[in-house]
């Protein structure tokens, strides 16, 4: 608000000093694309560490970029061997 006071007008930000994002670019993106379409179920830290950059960028690239979105795990069938059926069934 004091900025505005003393006469600024303009409410975009101005240049400011410091690193540049050199994560989020178009050729890691493509990266990211390629290795999605090859394996769609690996984990978000596993994508980080064969890129090399941090999970909190390789989840933003995923869901902001890539519109991808977390989905629930899914159950998945267990056989029993018959000494764990004979477990459950006689434990109740």
């Amino acid at each position: 608000m004091k900025r505005f006071s003393e006469e600024r007008e303009s409410v975009s930000d101005e240049k400011r000093s410091g690193r540049l994002a050199t994560s989020r670019t178009e050729n890691n993106i493509a990266k990211f694309r390629h290795i999605v379409r090859e394996n769609n179920g690996m984990t978000v830290r596993s994508i980080a560490e064969q890129v090399n950059i941090d999970r909190k960028t390789v989840m933003n690239i995923l869901t902001e970029d890539l519109d991808k979105r977390n989905v629930c795990a899914k159950m998945v069938l267990k056989e029993l061997t018959e000494g764990q059926k004979e477990i459950r069934v006689f434990s109740y």
